[in-house]
This record gives structure tokens, sequence and C-alpha cells, in this order.
């Protein structure tokens, strides 16, 4: 048997959980973009939107459902422009694994590992960007009880933020958001 020079984990269904989550933006005034950041009352945290994916379920489904939920406003993906190291929907034969750029994607622009169940298992969170929908300036529903929605201007929502993981991923879609 071949041993890979890869390194590589296999973890069985059992002992990995799949999140998907956005980072929800208010584009309705372009030089006063906001952010939509989740407050845990519970624990005085300030989150970004996500949760598990559903069986069956696709993941850019769940990212939205998932800021429904937590938030109560309705959002579409919003397309960026960003590396990725996936082929072309029109991918022809012998395409070099390597990063490009390509406009107007509306796929998972982070991925986040965190470790559960004391090490022994892990979550997979899949990030998307997202914008508030024309006509959904006010909670269309309520979000789950809970969390209580608020929007920041971006710079104010990168300070307030609780963990570090989530600064990195508002950043990141920050960045990709003003570079589109």
């Amino acid at each position: 048997m071949n041993k890979s020079s890869f390194p590589n984990c296999q973890v069985p269904s059992e002992r990995f959980v799949e999140s998907c989550g956005a980072v929800l933006f208010d584009l309705s005034d372009p030089h006063a973009k906001k952010v939509c950041l989740i407050h845990y009352l519970k624990k005085d945290e300030w989150l970004l939107a996500k949760g598990r994916r559903n069986c069956g379920e696709h993941r850019k489904d769940a990212a939205l459902r998932e800021v429904l939920e937590e938030t109560g406003y309705q959002c579409h993906l919003h397309p960026v422009t960003m590396p990725t190291r996936a082929p072309p929907i029109d991918e022809t034969a012998n395409v070099m694994d390597k990063a490009r750029i390509y406009p107007n994607l509306t796929e998972p622009f982070m991925f986040t590992t965190r470790g559960i169940d004391g090490g022994s298992s892990v979550k997979l969170i899949w990030w998307y960007i997202a914008a508030l929908d024309r006509d959904s300036g006010v909670n269309m529903q309520p979000g789950e009880i809970a969390f209580r929605a608020e929007f920041f201007p971006c710079t104010e929502a990168v300070e307030k933020l609780t963990w570090p993981a989530d600064v990195e991923v508002l950043k990141r879609a920050i960045e990709l958001l003003e570079s589109s």
C-alpha cells in the first residue's frame, strides 16, 4: 500500500458538525456600509450569525436560513470578486490547482474549523457574504429570542465582536466587499 505525501485527517460523521454563516451587510448607503452583529444576551457576547446545516440542505441555503433565524432579516448572498482555488464552472481539462481571481462569486469566502467536545470532535463553519434585501430595512420576523440583532458601521463592528476568529472573518469580508 502506498503512503500519501499529503497530510490528512479522517473524521467520521459522528465527530463533526457542519455550520454555515454569513456576514450580513446593509448596503443601502454605499458611503456608510453597516454590518449586522447578534448580541447573545445570556453571555453578553457579540457574534456573527451562523448555525448548523440541516441534513440535505445546501450550504448557501443554510447560511441564509441561519441569518434569518438569528437576526429576523431577509437577505441574499452578495457577489464579490475574490480568489479561490476552485476551478471555473466551465472547467476544461488540466486546469492547474492554484488560486485565481473571479468576479461575482457567491461562494464561501472563508472556512473555520473549531475543536469541540474537548477536541475529540470538530465544527466546520462555511462563511458567506450577504446583503440585506431592499425591502428588509426592519426585521421581517423577530429572530431567535436569545439574540438581539443590531447594525454597526464596519469599524465599530470589528471592535465590538467578542471572539478574535469572528474579527478575522469580518475583516476579510469587509476587504472583499470594498475591493469588489
